[in-house]
């Protein structure tokens, strides 16, 4: 009965080639559902078909329409608007799906494709907590993760935690200078917490630096021989602070020199670094506990960043990639770049070098189909660069490497800055929608006659859905500005309004637990919400298909909203309980039965919980 759709194509297919010996394959036919302010379940595109054809597409229209009603027993009415076909499917047809295929504890779960996907989301540095960029990444990966495995694949979550590089010795070399031996015990912080404070003081010490050099007689002659012609001062200056890191910062020239130490395994650098970096972890694995996510196998930059140097050595030997001194680079002005540096001309890796030896690492370890990489949009042009190299490189791997690319998260004030502290921690915003989950519960009062812990129990589910849907339902390639005011609203289009649909029918079932639904195949007419939850049970399957091949949760997010808005509607203007009659009161029953669990099974694959009672 799920096959109706590929039914229909095949069918309209051999209609035009019947009619107008047009051939036109079943996957090119363009059906959809029917729009709500038109009468129909599935309508079929005509357009495409109007030139073979030679008549007006509402003469397609009635020519396929008349066809499709007698060959199809399923098919009981159609109607042509323009170049659309709209087709109305039999009660009978909708009453034997509910009944036999959407209470079906599988429905919504594929056959296994035997294709194995490595999906790579998080990633993060280890300088400083979780924040909410890394948030919306998380979100992301994870339910693209679940999506992947419920439409049948074998998913692997991995990340690759940055644990190495000037940004990491900058909070190193913080914490040794002006920590004075605090630790995540002695300070009661987060190791994670406590690592992202020395990172933000080491940026405000070198900002003080910095600000008090610009008034030396060294920065003078510096300014007046550097600066571009009408440049001021206060521009120059701002975009002068990097040189003046590598160039003449004593801070800089001390973090440079820990990180020169690292690489060289300089004992008491890596104790120092193997310390920090415990804390910064432990704190990780507790925010992704928050937050309901794990990983099945973690990388780690300093054992990967010299893998990629083999791989260049490879390139070069083919003639792939050139060299200039040390320096290693390629043209892609193929794919609209220009040169790309591969190793840098003092013989250090960058991270398209680190990239290359990941991937075929990864490949190594897993021989997988595809890699997805979770990864902010402004890295896209890096991801187009190392795929570019890995094809022309030969790797057996690389055309099923993908970016999915997510827009920035902003806030209402603008950007978030990790060095100034203005970032929104993910610890903290976590405890802030809980703690609003919180006030409006005890305001509500529903939850009194409950334990403190189970009370807490469900509070923590629909703070954590509020977050979660926030995130997810804005499609990924749009940036987004966060405001905490509107993703702890729990009303409208929100995880706890898709919630609260669930928990209405879990409580309605509670007290219709004894009655007998056998009525439920006498009951019709179909009223035009009941058709409607129909119609949109129908689409799960097919909804959970397009996310999947789209790598797009918010298709899941918005279809679950629909799904619950729409009980919403039915459980306001029909009686379920006190049905008018004894068929309606099971069928609805039945009807129920059906959109609980596949609202529960969506939000699952979002990674929200759906609770009892709110």
């Amino acid at each position: 009965m799920s096959d109706l759709v590929s039914l229909l194509r095949s069918e309209v297919s051999q209609a035009v080639k019947q009619l107008y010996a047009l051939d036109v394959p079943p996957q090119a036919v363009l059906l959809n559902p029917t729009r709500k302010e038109f009468e129909g379940d599935w309508t079929v595109v005509v357009f495409p078909f109007t030139k073979a054809a030679r008549k007006a597409p509402e003469q397609i229209g009635r020519e396929l329409g008349a066809i499709l009603q007698q060959k199809l027993p399923q098919v009981s009415s159609f109607n042509v608007i323009k170049g659309f076909l709209n087709l109305s499917l039999a009660e009978e047809f909708w009453k034997e799906f509910l009944l036999k295929e959407a209470l079906d504890e599988r429905f919504g779960t594929f056959p296994a494709t035997g294709k194995k996907i490595v999906v790579e989301f998080s990633s993060p540095n280890t300088n400083k907590p979780l924040h909410l960029g890394h948030i919306r990444n998380i979100f992301l990966g994870w339910s693209i993760s679940r999506i992947l495995e419920t439409t049948g694949n074998e998913v692997i979550k991995v990340q690759i935690v940055n644990d190495r590089g000037i940004a990491i010795c900058r909070s190193m070399l913080a914490w040794q200078k002006f920590g004075n031996g605090e630790t995540p015990e002695s300070s009661g912080m987060k190791g994670d917490h406590l690592v992202g404070k020395y990172y933000v003081e080491f940026a405000r010490r070198f900002d003080e630096e910095y600000q008090k050099w610009q008034g030396s007689t060294e920065a003078e002659e510096v300014y007046r021989s550097r600066k571009q012609e009408g440049e001021s001062r206060e521009a120059f200056f701002k975009r002068y602070k990097d040189d003046y890191f590598n160039e003449f910062s004593p801070l800089g020239a001390e973090a440079r020199e820990m990180l020169r130490k690292w690489e060289a395994g300089d004992p008491e650098v890596l104790e120092l670094w193997r310390m920090m970096n415990d804390w910064v972890l432990e704190g990780f694995e507790e925010t992704y506990g928050k937050l309901g996510v794990h990983f099945d196998k973690l990388y780690f930059e300093s054992d990967t960043y010299l893998l990629g140097k083999a791989i260049v050595e490879e390139g070069l030997a083919k003639g792939v990639l050139k060299r200039d001194g040390k320096r290693v680079w390629i043209d892609l002005e193929n794919i609209g770049l220009a040169e790309k540096t591969i190793i840098k001309s003092d013989g250090t890796s960058t991270y398209t070098s680190q990239d290359l030896g990941t991937a075929r690492l990864r490949y190594q370890d897993f021989k997988f189909d595809r890699m997805i990489y979770v990864v902010g949009d402004e890295q896209i042009s890096h991801f187009q660069s190392l795929f570019e190299i890995l094809k022309r490189l030969g790797e057996p791997y690389a055309e099923g490497l993908y970016h999915l690319a997510y827009g920035m998260v902003d806030l209402p004030h603008g950007r978030m800055k990790s060095r100034e502290g203005t970032v929104v921690d993910a610890d903290d915003l976590i405890e802030e929608v809980i703690a609003v989950a919180r006030q409006n519960a005890q305001e509500r009062g529903e939850l009194a006659e409950l334990s403190p812990e189970e009370q807490e129990a469900i509070i923590r589910k629909i703070g954590m859905a509020a977050l979660k849907f926030f995130i997810i339902k804005v499609q990924p390639r749009r940036r987004m500005i966060f405001n905490p005011e509107e993703s702890v609203d729990l009303q409208g289009q929100t995880g706890p309004y898709i919630q609260n649909a669930y928990v209405r029918i879990r409580s309605v079932l509670r007290k219709a637990e004894n009655r007998t639904l056998e009525a439920a195949n006498a009951y019709g007419p179909l009223q035009d919400l009941e058709k409607q939850l129909l119609q949109l049970l129908f689409q799960y399957p097919e909804t959970l298909q397009a996310a999947a091949q789209d790598y797009d949760p918010s298709h899941l997010a918005n279809y679950c909203y629909n799904l619950a808005k729409t009980y919403h509607k039915f459980y306001h203007d029909h009686p379920i309980l006190q049905a008018e009659s004894e068929a309606a009161r099971a069928f609805r029953l039945v009807l129920c039965r059906a959109v609980a669990p596949t609202l529960q099974k969506g939000m699952d694959l979002l990674g929200i919980e759906m609770p009892e009672k709110m």
